[in-house]
């Protein structure tokens, strides 16, 4: 054959990696592998093993040992007896060994990058050139954090012992982007990794030790979900982070209820891929090829719900497809391939029976005609057109090579569409227009949007979701924060019970009585009676009656969420007119300051001028969070691309709120003024044993200016309050004050949308404290960071 016949035909050969160092590497270690722990490989205490296979092949990699109680119980002490010391090095040296472990990827990186090929199935030009690559750059950059810490989170200290459970997608690279944060602000890790693909979390252990990582500082378990499970019960870990299913995040939430333990949950996705039709229609076929035929398509934040302009859809699918036909599959070693294995027969399983249920459901199957390899798990790149948006595979995530299509005709029925689901991880646009872009990026419900771009990464920048796709981020200071505490929470003591006052009967008197008045519920800017047309009495601390309020219930607490709901505009007011309502609500506070002292002491059993001071401080805060309104602003990364990463707080919606039972006003305050100064609505419960003050609060809201439905108040039982907030779908986050069993209750319930919470497991604040109770803490809680990728240039 001529070399003139290979230019015309321009097709590929075979350009096999070698894998001969990675073969070494596991014949070194005899095809089996110990747990990581205390700087040392150890057998499972139990002797049970576990088989890794070759997805490419269905071979045998290697023997894993299986992960038992006793053996993750030896790994939480390793780490517990090393985190003090850990913690207590200064920045500068935790950075250098952040920085040994960068250089020490960078060095084995061909021979990582051969043995996650192998390990996961995927293409080794994807993780020589992509994963590899990337998790250098989280050690180099969380290095830096590490040598910046005592200026840059100097309130801040770590949580502690970390247990953090990885999937089998990028292994190696959420390895990384978990551990080097940990690490470099002073925690210690304990990682399971996921049982399909644990290789290169060995390597990297061993390798981390050859580079002076001290023993107990990471801590390696490996094992199955059961592994896992002992990994998140485990009473001495202080922070759990794990990446995965929807399902098994949802577990984990109720599993850590009431523990107190810190979590992050990243989990699936159903991301929306929206083509205007003013768009670059080859570049964006691209996207769809990184989008959703990347790495399988075994990607959470993959580009699956293809969003199509109907004037362009006809061109669009026809280049789609006839790009499709050019796609290779082949051996993961084959540097000139496009797609390599699914990870194992159950995931190809999978893939095959959701794809027949699409196309049961009235889908149109795209496949071309190429060949896939024999033996291992291979599926082809596969497209999905005439989709309902009801469909299962329009809702459900697949996690396979497979892209489902529908059409649009406006910008409106496009940002409907694309979040009419219950995930909200990523979502990518593509439009020439770069005003339309950002229009409908900034009303798109996700952590990650990419304009003109998909699946882009970076350590500066965090990702991470809304919804069903989880809480937190990874990645950049946002990311940092979720391994750190306020240093003014470390040592708060358990709430001391109050003692509930005893109602005493009073005989009746000749002189005229005061006239009857029952404080109503505050819901859509309006005083309205309590649904059941019940009311509790509230005592002083002598037991005499000082008022009566409404028993708020489920009815109630339902029609405040629709009001809140109704004042969306809220959000996307001026942050200026924001911060000016709350100087407004604290004028008209402080005009009646005497009267709300006054109501302070009478409840509580203060002092009037004990009142008067809460009262002061409640102003002054009022004050603060109008000063924070239109100062807590984003960010703008600048990755190593050329572009930016816009990173954007987002107010997260309806919230509500149950007030700690003390400091009635000053607690109501400080929990609801950051919450709407960030353009979040509220419904708050006041303190369950002294309302009055929230219910007197009303009328000063009535005279500030505030919208309808932006602070709503419903009196009541904070505990059966709570329990109808906790599991209200259209309640998307919920702070709680209280007792450890209001605590437990709250983010028990909170699953059923995977609702963000905020509480205090019984601990007390001193609300008087700016430090504690007051600043970035509370407002880093009231919002989500969306990043907003922008490339630029040609």
């Amino acid at each position: 054959m001529s070399v003139a016949k290979f230019f015309d035909e321009m097709s590929y050969g075979p350009a096999p990696e070698a894998d001969t160092e990675a073969r070494q590497w596991l014949a070194r270690h005899k095809g089996k592998f110990g747990h990581f722990i205390n700087g040392t490989f150890v057998e499972s205490v139990s002797g049970k093993t576990f088989d890794s296979f070759e997805p490419a092949t269905g071979a045998l990699l290697a023997k894993i040992a299986l992960g038992g109680r006793d053996d993750v119980n030896a790994a939480v002490a390793a780490a517990r007896k090393a985190q003090g010391p850990w913690a207590k090095l200064p920045g500068h040296a935790r950075a250098r060994h952040l920085y040994a472990l960068a250089r020490m990827v960078q060095r084995h990186a061909r021979l990582i990058a051969v043995v996650e090929a192998l390990d996961n199935g995927k293409p080794v030009r994807e993780t020589r050139d992509i994963d590899i690559p990337l998790a250098a750059r989280h050690f180099y950059h969380h290095a830096g954090w590490a040598q910046l810490q005592e200026t840059e989170f100097a309130d801040q200290v770590p949580v502690g012992v970390v247990g953090q459970v990885i999937p089998w997608n990028f292994p190696f690279l959420m390895l990384a982007w978990k551990v080097a944060p940990a690490l470099a602000l002073g925690n210690t890790v304990i990682l399971k990794p996921a049982e399909f693909t644990p290789l290169t979390a060995l390597l990297f252990a061993e390798l981390a030790s050859a580079a002076g990582l001290p023993p107990g500082v990471l801590n390696i378990v490996t094992g199955e979900g059961e592994t896992g499970a002992l990994i998140v019960e485990h009473e001495d870990i202080d922070k759990i982070a794990f990446t995965g299913s929807t399902e098994v995040g949802r577990l984990i939430r109720e599993k850590t209820a009431g523990s107190g333990k810190s979590l992050t949950l990243e989990l699936g996705g159903k991301s929306p891929f929206i083509v205007f039709d003013d768009a670059d229609i080859d570049g964006a076929v691209e996207g769809v090829v990184d989008a959703i035929w990347f790495n399988q398509g075994q990607v959470c934040c993959a580009g699956s719900r293809l969003l199509v302009q109907e004037g362009v859809a006809p061109l669009f699918h026809e280049r789609l497809a006839r790009r499709m036909g050019t796609l290779r599959v082949g051996h993961p070693l084959d540097k000139a391939i496009d797609m390599a294995a699914i990870v194992a027969p159950v995931q190809l399983q999978r893939i095959e029976g959701m794809v027949a249920k699409g196309l049961a459901e009235g889908a149109s199957l795209h496949q071309p005609k190429i060949e896939l390899p024999k033996g291992g798990s291979f599926y082809p790149p596969t497209l999905l057109t005439n989709v309902q948006p009801t469909s299962v595979v329009a809702s459900e995530e697949i996690f396979g090579p497979v892209a489902v299509s529908m059409t649009f005709r406006t910008p409106e029925e496009a940002i409907q569409l694309a979040n009419h689901t219950r995930y909200g991880l990523a979502a990518s646009v593509w439009s020439e227009t770069i005003g339309l872009a950002l229009h409908v990026a900034a009303k798109l419900a996700a952590g990650v949007v990419w304009v003109n771009a998909t699946n882009l990464f970076d350590a500066s920048s965090g990702f991470g979701g809304k919804r069903e796709s989880g809480f937190g981020r990874e990645g950049g200071k946002e990311g940092g924060y979720e391994y750190l505490k306020p240093k003014a929470w470390v040592g708060r003591k358990l709430r001391a019970e109050s003692n509930v006052p005893v109602l005493k009967p009073v005989a009746g008197e000749f002189a005229t009585p005061t006239l009857d008045r029952t404080a109503k519920l505050f819901i859509g800017g309006k005083q309205a009676r309590p649904d059941g047309n019940y009311s509790r009495p509230v005592l002083s601390p002598k037991g005499k009656v000082i008022g009566e309020v409404g028993e708020g219930n489920r009815k109630d607490i339902r029609n405040a969420v629709a009001a809140a709901r109704g004042a969306s505009g809220w959000s996307s007011a001026t942050a200026h007119n924001r911060a000016q309502i709350l100087y407004y609500i604290a004028e008209n506070l402080s005009a009646r300051a005497p009267e709300f002292a006054d109501r302070i002491a009478a409840m509580t059993g203060a002092s009037a001028a004990n009142g008067r001071t809460e009262v002061d401080a409640s102003i002054a805060r009022l004050f603060s969070y109008g000063a924070w309104a239109d100062k807590y602003e984003g960010v703008v990364h600048q990755p190593p691309l050329r572009g930016v990463a816009l990173a954007m707080p987002e107010p997260q919606g309806v919230v509500g709120v149950i007030c700690p039972p003390e400091a009635p006003l000053l607690g109501l305050v400080s929990l609801v003024a950051p919450l709407i100064a960030v353009g979040n609505r509220v419904i708050a419960v006041p303190s369950e044993p002294h309302p009055l003050a929230a219910t007197d609060f009303y009328s000063v809201l009535e005279t500030s200016d505030v919208p309808a439905g932006v602070i709503n108040i419903v009196t009541g039982s904070a505990i059966e309050l709570a329990k109808t907030l906790a599991a209200h779908n259209d309640v998307d986050a919920l702070w709680a004050f209280g007792s450890p069993k209001l605590s437990t209750l709250v983010e028990k319930l909170s699953v059923g949308n995977l609702k963000r919470t905020f509480v205090d497991y019984g601990k007390a604040i001193d609300w008087m404290d700016r430090s504690a109770a007051e600043g970035q803490a509370f407002l880093r809680r009231a919002v989500d960071v969306k990043n907003i990728w922008i490339p630029y240039g040609e």
